[in-house]
């Protein structure tokens, strides 16, 4: 196995979202998703080389899962394998987002070893999603991201909503102890939130810039925000898009995100940290369609802007 200074080591779930039918609402789809899965995925279509780190289990939904991995161009030599099944997520779309119903219990998706041996093969480690905070899995996930914060850049994306992970003080505690080791931070308003009550995000996100991170916080059609040291708060608006779908569009503005970073080199040496005003605006802006490619279809597959887009 091979790894490099600008791979990045996606380390949590990779489950089976179960999304209405748009021609029947009635039905369900089975569609691969897992925020971490989507990120690796997307890396890898974006083209950041990505290993996935994360459970497989011995079903058909592995299968399709294990498929639209490999077909992206994710490495998936860190798995874990099991015989067990595959958590899934009932997709419940409404006109504020899409909530969620999990079955997660004695799945293969939680049944992952800790990778602290292997992050040194990587430019960036990302940590976050449901496996930061579901047994067995969150002490795996804890590990990893504690020895990742000593060698690399670790990435988190706690990726949190009431309806996912919010369920014990001891969920916000994992996260917020998450969050503080990133070199990289990537929140939405709901995530700050939550972890966060009684700030105004932004002034959240200042708080956590000044410890020596850049922290990107984003607002959906609202846009998004990048906060640094050098770059100070940067914002750029939402790519005005058709909405057809939102399922994935906040894994594919991280996806944009850390492959503009990778592109630049800024895994290296602090550069993530050291980005100035116009730099953090080009990423913003590239992560920004790379989400609205999702945004404008369905599915959760992001493609690349064309030449010259956002860079």
């Amino acid at each position: 196995m091979t790894g490099g200074p600008d791979a990045v080591l996606v380390m949590g779930e990779a489950l089976i979202d179960l999304v209405p039918s748009p021609d029947d609402p009635g039905t369900h789809r089975a569609q691969p998703g897992g925020a971490p899965a989507n990120v690796a995925a997307g890396l890898a279509r974006l083209g950041t080389p990505s290993w996935f780190a994360g459970g497989l289990g011995g079903d058909g939904f592995a299968r399709l899962i294990e498929e639209r991995l490999v077909s992206a161009g994710t490495r998936l030599d860190l798995c874990a394998r099991s015989e067990l099944p595959t958590a899934l997520a009932v997709a419940d779309p409404g006109p504020d987002g899409t909530g969620y119903h999990f079955h997660l219990q004695d799945t293969a998706t939680f049944r992952l070893p800790e990778r602290t041996a292997d992050v040194g093969r990587f430019g960036a480690v990302y940590a976050g999603g449901l496996a930061a905070v579901v047994a067995p899995a969150a002490e795996a996930v804890a590990a990893t991201a504690r020895a990742a914060a000593g060698h690399r850049v670790l990435v988190v994306d706690p990726n949190v909503r009431g309806d996912r992970t919010l369920d014990s003080g001891s969920a916000v505690r994992r996260l917020r102890e998450l969050c503080a080791l990133a070199g990289i931070l990537k929140v939405s308003d709901e995530d700050v939130t939550a972890l966060w009550p009684g700030v105004s995000p932004e002034d959240t996100c200042e708080r956590l810039a000044a410890e020596n991170r850049l922290v990107v916080l984003t607002r959906g059609p609202a846009g998004s925000t990048a906060f640094g040291r050098e770059s100070g708060r940067v914002s750029v608006p939402a790519v005005p898009v058709e909405v057809v779908n939102t399922i994935g569009a906040g894994d594919a503005f991280m996806a944009g995100t850390l492959n503009w970073l990778s592109d630049a080199g800024a895994f290296r040496d602090g550069g993530a940290v050291r980005l100035s005003r116009e730099r953090a605006a080009e990423m913003l802006t590239f992560a920004s369609r790379v989400a609205a490619s999702v945004v404008a279809r369905s599915g959760t597959e992001p493609s690349r802007p064309g030449a010259g887009l956002g860079r």
